[in-house]
């Protein structure tokens, strides 16, 4: 791993988890203490990160979203078999709506390019990553391009989802907790996430194991609006039994072995 993503991943833990010390920093990265100092030095300068005595805590509130660059090395292994599962739901001739985010967009890469398909998008990322299969009708929305995330957003992105009926919605999102349900850390993502789930019979969640118990800055709806969560967290973590006790059916994905296995309520 070069410095820059293990940089990276270290600001995306202190997030997550609010700090860390140097020692379990350097267990977890196989490096020295001293590398793990000068990275917490470096992250300190970019406003990351503030060192405090043995480590370092976060300094990103709720409504910080990290680049797509420093999300997209958290839980890669994680994401990219979370979406491959993902893209194993979808059926010949649906009509489906991918949202903007690191996991969504692995869900586009692993569709199979021979399946024919409608697909709704804000990502421009998505739809480039769609663009490469020739049976899959790509559909864009309108909208204002969203800086460093290559999403579009505002009211004629949120409008392109009004009139639509659609076989399911494939979401992202930042934080799936118990108490607050699916959370995001944007304003504007949060509407178009929104416009979309309504627009959708069927809405499927795409969430990593770090993002269980997490909450970000803003509410997007409670998990009784969840068809069905795609994760790597385990069967017993809290939030996923909650979600399974509300009636949502879970998929849960073990990206070490590549398996598997299904539970529902």
């Amino acid at each position: 791993m070069s410095s820059k993503l293990r940089r990276a991943t270290i600001a995306n833990r202190l997030l997550n988890s609010g700090e860390a010390s140097i020692a379990e920093l350097a267990q977890i990265f196989g490096t020295s203490e001293m590398t793990i100092r000068r990275d917490l030095e470096l992250l300190e300068i970019e406003g990351l990160a503030r060192r405090i005595r043995g480590g370092a805590i976060s300094t990103q509130s709720r409504s910080y979203q990290p680049p797509i660059l420093q999300r997209s090395v958290h839980e890669a292994l994680a994401k990219q078999k979370i979406g491959e599962a993902a893209a194993e739901l979808l059926s010949p001739g649906e009509t489906t709506i991918i949202d903007g985010g690191t996991t969504t967009l692995q869900m586009a890469r692993a569709i199979n390019p021979g399946i024919a398909l409608t697909v709704i998008t804000n990502s421009l990322l998505v739809a480039t990553e769609l663009d490469t299969k020739p049976e899959i009708r790509t559909l864009v929305t309108g909208g204002k391009l969203r800086h460093g995330e290559m999403s579009l957003v505002g009211s004629r992105a949120k409008a392109s989802f009004i009139d639509l009926n659609c076989d399911s919605v494939f979401i992202g999102a930042a934080g799936v907790s118990e108490e607050k349900g699916l959370t995001e850390y944007n304003l504007e993502d949060t509407e178009i996430k929104l416009a979309a789930i309504r627009s959708g019979r069927r809405v499927i969640v795409l969430a990593d194991a770090s993002k269980m118990g997490q909450v970000a800055f803003v509410n997007l709806t409670p998990l009784s609006d969840i068809d069905l969560l795609v994760t790597n967290a385990s069967p017993n973590d809290r939030t996923v039994q909650a979600a399974r006790e509300l009636g949502v059916e879970i998929l849960h994905v073990e990206p070490v072995a590549a398996v598997v296995a299904s539970f529902s309520a």
